[in-house]
This record gives C-alpha cells, sequence and structure tokens, in this order.
C-alpha cells in the first residue's frame, strides 16, 4: 500500500463512519512530522464563489467543503504558476493558494478557465501522528493524484471513480454499502 505524502490522494474506505470523510476523496497538500493538511474534492456546497467574494462579479465557479476545519476560510488549488505569484507547487503542475488579489483580476479580465481553478471552504487537517494512526487503522486509501481528479466536477461519483481506476480489489468494494450491516 503506498503510504500518504504531498501530492497524493486519500480515499476513504468503505467503513469509515465518520461522517466529515465518509466516501470522500481529498487531496493532500501537506504532510509531514507535524501533520497533514489538504482538501475534500467530492463535497460540492450550495453556492457559487462569486457569492463569498463579490469583487468576482458573475462568476459562477463552485466552492467545496475542504473539510471540518476552519469553515470560514477560503482556498484554492489551480494550474496557474506563472500568472499568480507566491502559489506553492504541490505535485507538477498543480498549486495551491497564492496572491489571491491577483486572481481576482485575472477572473475579471477573463484570462482564467474555470477547469483549471477549484475553491475550497475550510480544510482537512491531521496532527502529528494522527493520520499515520488512521493509516494503521485502515481508514484509508492512498493513491497518486492527477488533474483529472483534482478539478472533477462529478463530485458524487468522484469517490468510484477513483476506486475503479485503481482497478483489482479496489473495484470490489466500489459498490460496498455504507452499512455493512444492511448487506
Amino acid at each position: 500500500m503506498k503510504n500518504p505524502e504531498s501530492g497524493t490522494i486519500l480515499i476513504a474506505n468503505p467503513h469509515l463512519e465518520d461522517p466529515n470523510f465518509q466516501r470522500t476523496v481529498v487531496f493532500l497538500c501537506e504532510h509531514n512530522e507535524q501533520g497533514s493538511f489538504g482538501f475534500v474534492l467530492n463535497r460540492k456546497l450550495e453556492y457559487t464563489v462569486d457569492e463569498l467574494v463579490p469583487e468576482l462579479g458573475d462568476f459562477k465557479l463552485p466552492v467545496y467543503e475542504g473539510g471540518p476545519v476552519e469553515l470560514n476560510t477560503l482556498h484554492f488549488i489551480h494550474q496557474y504558476p506563472d500568472e499568480i505569484e507566491e502559489s506553492k507547487e504541490i505535485l507538477q503542475g498543480i498549486y495551491w493558494g497564492g496572491n489571491f488579489q491577483k486572481l481576482i483580476e485575472l477572473i475579471n479580465a477573463g484570462t482564467i478557465d474555470p477547469s483549471k481553478v477549484k475553491f475550497f471552504l475550510g480544510y482537512s487537517g491531521w496532527g502529528e501522528g494522527q493520520l499515520g494512526f488512521e493509516m494503521e487503522e485502515k481508514t484509508w486509501i492512498v493513491a497518486d493524484a492527477n488533474e483529472k481528479f483534482l478539478f472533477s466536477t462529478h463530485e458524487k461519483e468522484l469517490w468510484k471513480e477513483v476506486l475503479n481506476h485503481l482497478g483489482g480489489e479496489y473495484k470490489l468494494i466500489v459498490n460496498a454499502p455504507l452499512d455493512p450491516r444492511l448487506n
């Protein structure tokens, strides 16, 4: 089994009962001795980014619940390293954060491809050793992240898509019931 690291995704095992992470796919942006940090990719919220940031005019891009921590903070991943200064490269061609004012300018100028940016309210975080413990408990399946998964707009199917992509034994758990006692 692959170990978690920055630039990988965590796929919730079907037995995970925590409602914050049940059937989620999380993009890990940081993973080190101090802890881990990332965003849930498949929990779209009811509103769009222009409703949260009035300066964006009519930019109707969805916002996702990045996780249960600090739900009052807005984060983004993107593919615009040259245009958005202060971004952090997470994996080749995929960046987190950067100069938000510059992003607003680019959006208002119409130079941002909506399929290359994704917004999140809040984030997912694990303290020192916490994710390691969850890995021992087999809470998560770790896989390489890719652009297709990170910027997917098929959030309701993403968990299944990722498991099917992994193939083998993972294809078998795609249809596992939420509550195995109901099987």
